[in-house]
């Protein structure tokens, strides 16, 4: 046979553990006999075993519910799964095991609406709601016919009087046993959503945590290949201006001293620059900037070098009512960073101002300068400008430029927190 029947193990260990107490027990009051008869001795059960012990079935198994009912145990421990045909396949098995426990078995006849409550369990686990639904429908159909067919076995022996007592009694029993075949039901429709709602936030979560390694892995390699392009465009040409000063310093040093010694300071300058390139690329390339500081100091650090650098001390008002998880610093880190070094290659500015606060479960950054600003039409393809974009919509944020040759640049940057805590 090409198509396999798959098997399963049960889903829920601790409820086939249950099926078991619970086979077990009633197992048990069905060996013991009781101490009373509710109805005439002469009628101990009712079954058709009992009823009519000349049938062959009677006379050639009498173990014949016992092993039924081991069998049905013991058919808890494998579930079908994917396979339509074998879930029906077993199903109609555990049907005809309760019957023959039922309807064969004298003292076994006890344990009958509590193997149908077990085979409603079970079909929760391996049927989708429609197959469900019919399965409870089935074993409360097969519960009245076989209802039926007892009090009709015992309308067969007592009196009047019995009967309606045993048809009271019968109705009253058929109400409980349908109304607790639909509390199994919806208590197992309940914790199977339950389980499934679980499997799919772990499959969600999986799989942001993919997305985030993706967008993590992207920002590195884009980092690194503005790194790579600042070294080519800035220290490459402090290099090689370098070379040509210190070419035409040696070529003057003998014929005009003076002037050699010209070239020789440019060169130093070029030197210092280079140096200063270097030092840039590589605080840059820091794995974790925030590592062994707050944000706070982290900008403050920002703030004193690019004093150093520009002659500017950027007004900075940060107002933080309390502390960001450790992705949101390392962002808004590098936002601040990519930010102040547009400003030093580009703006040409005298002021800058640098607000971040959190404001109704938002986090707002703004960095503003008066420098010469640029046309949002032609100059929004930046890679630095691209980076902040890229960080700020990786925390569910939003980033807006607002510039304009002559007016400046203000950047914010606007990131909800109150799903990220």
């Amino acid at each position: 046979m090409n198509s396999r029947i798959k098997i399963n193990k049960h889903p829920f260990p601790s409820l086939l553990y249950l099926e078991w107490i619970l086979l077990a027990i009633t197992a048990l009051t069905a060996v013991i006999p009781p101490p009373l008869r509710r109805f005439h001795p002469k009628h101990p059960e009712l079954s058709i075993c009992s009823t009519f012990p000349d049938l062959s079935v009677c006379n050639l198994l009498p173990e014949l519910s016992i092993y039924s009912l081991v069998i049905f145990a013991l058919m808890g421990l494998i579930l079908p799964i994917k396979s339509k045909k074998s879930k029906i396949i077993y199903t109609v098995i555990e049907i005809l095991l309760i019957l023959t426990t039922g309807l064969f078995g004298e003292r076994f006849a006890r344990l009958f609406p509590f193997l149908y409550i077990i085979l409603v369990t079970r079909s929760c686990l391996i049927f989708n709601l429609p197959g469900r639904l019919f399965v409870t429908s089935l074993a409360f159909t097969l519960f009245l016919f076989t209802t039926q067919l007892k009090y009709q076995l015992f309308n067969l022996q007592a009196s009047p009087q019995a009967q309606e007592k045993f048809r009271f009694l019968s109705l009253n029993w058929s109400l409980v046993f349908g109304l607790s075949l639909v509390f199994v039901l919806l208590m197992m429709n309940a914790v199977l959503s339950e389980r499934h709602s679980r499997e799919k936030l772990a499959i969600a979560n999986e799989k942001l945590r993919e997305y985030a390694m993706r967008i993590e892995n992207q920002a590195t390699l884009e980092e690194r290949n503005r790194i790579a392009r600042e070294i080519h465009d800035s220290l490459g040409h402090s290099l090689t201006a370098l070379n040509l000063q210190l070419e035409t310093a040696l070529k003057l040093w003998q014929s005009n001293p003076g002037k050699a010694e010209t070239f020789l300071a440019t060169a130093k300058e070029l030197g210092s620059k280079a140096l200063k390139d270097v030092r840039q690329s590589v605080s840059t390339m820091r794995y974790n900037p925030l590592q062994e500081q707050s944000l706070d100091g982290a900008i403050a650090s920002l703030s004193e070098n690019f004093h150093r650098s520009n002659g500017i001390l950027p007004i900075c008002q940060i107002n933080l009512e309390y502390s960001l998880p450790p992705e949101i610093n390392t962002a808004i880190y590098r936002i601040i960073q990519e930010s102040l070094t547009n400003i030093t290659k580009y703006a040409y500015a005298t002021e800058v101002k640098l607000e971040l606060a959190t404001i109704r479960g938002n986090l707002r950054l703004i960095v503003q300068d008066n420098g010469r600003g640029f046309d949002l039409g032609q100059n929004t393809t930046g890679f630095g400008l691209h980076s902040m974009r890229d960080r700020t919509l990786a925390l569910g944020g939003e980033l807006n430029i607002n510039s304009a040759p002559g007016s400046g640049c203000k950047i914010t940057v606007n990131i909800p927190l109150m799903r990220l805590r």
